[in-house]
């Protein structure tokens, strides 16, 4: 895949992060799960997207991409990535590139599971992350933690600012 289309995807996550009502004691980021089904060669699909504090309970922008993916019923899944069809969403997520504004938290003050951890437990492919966590609030040491699970982190250059930006939206 094309730096261009890593940007593109970069860019969507930006537009989601956008839409985060700003607050002082927490970034705005956006994350958009591409499914590329059933092998990395496939047209990369949207499955998914969200942003932080989208959903009810102070949440997460990689955690609400993955709740609304949960919440596709097996017609939905099927019609997103139709050939062959997926057994299961499972199957799915483990061919998922992640494209997130900011590095997935690996420690939550508020007591609810960090992203890395839930991206671990989605056992997803990869994770494209535009700028890391800065240590306004705690050290961050999601990408590693990802690393160590064994999900690919990769660093997109060129939004750095802008997902700098949009993160301390509010501060």
């Amino acid at each position: 895949m094309a730096d261009a289309d890593h940007l593109h995807f970069l860019q969507l996550a930006l537009d989601e992060a956008a839409k985060c009502v700003p607050t002082p004691t927490a970034f705005c980021v956006g994350c958009i799960l591409v499914a590329r089904w059933p092998d990395d060669f496939s047209l990369p699909v949207v499955l998914a997207s969200g942003y932080s504090r989208e959903l009810p309970g102070n949440t997460h922008a990689e955690a609400n991409a993955l709740a609304k993916a949960h919440q596709l019923s097996p017609t939905d899944l099927s019609a997103l990535v139709p050939f062959p069809p997926p057994n299961d969403l499972e199957s799915v997520l483990a061919c998922v590139d992640v494209y997130t504004t900011l590095e997935p938290c690996s420690v939550r003050t508020s007591g609810l599971s960090p992203c890395a951890d839930a991206l671990i437990k989605a056992k997803v492919k990869r994770c494209f992350i535009g700028v890391g966590e800065p240590d306004d609030f705690v050290n961050c040491e999601g990408a590693q933690k990802l690393k160590d699970a064994g999900v690919e982190v990769i660093w997109i250059d060129g939004l750095e600012e802008e997902c700098l930006q949009a993160a301390r939206r509010g501060h």
